[in-house]
């Protein structure tokens, strides 16, 4: 499992933003095999988790003509500046009722996933 971790600054965001990005979000995960996607704005500052199987999920992605267009809006008209990190998951924790029968399972042998430090 990887992570895309997209972070922002935002410039100024207006209704053709909020209409592209929940447009953008279905098509990464009905489409190019997003598993999940999560956006948090705090202040001035956003930062997008997004959760793919493969780095080749992520490159397709990545060169979606629609999604390159976006790109660009974004330099042009929304963003002061960003960055993207891709990171591979090595162990995850959760603790939700989909997990009750394992709660606090890595899902990893030997892994008892007692601590979220890991």
């Amino acid at each position: 499992m990887y992570v895309v971790i997209f972070r922002a600054r935002i410039a100024q965001l207006d209704s053709r933003y909020s209409a592209l990005a929940t447009e953008l979000r279905d098509r990464a995960l009905n489409q190019f095999g997003c598993r999940e996607f999560v956006a948090l704005t705090e202040g001035q500052d956003e930062v997008a988790l997004s959760y793919w199987d493969s780095e080749a999920d992520i490159l397709a992605w990545k060169r979606d003509s629609e999604h390159l267009s976006a790109q660009r809006l974004g330099r042009q008209a929304w963003y002061q500046h960003y960055s993207v990190e891709v990171a591979q998951i090595h162990r995850r924790y959760r603790s939700d009722a989909a997990d009750a029968g394992d709660r606090g399972s890595s899902g990893l042998p030997g892994q008892s996933g007692s601590s979220p430090l890991g």
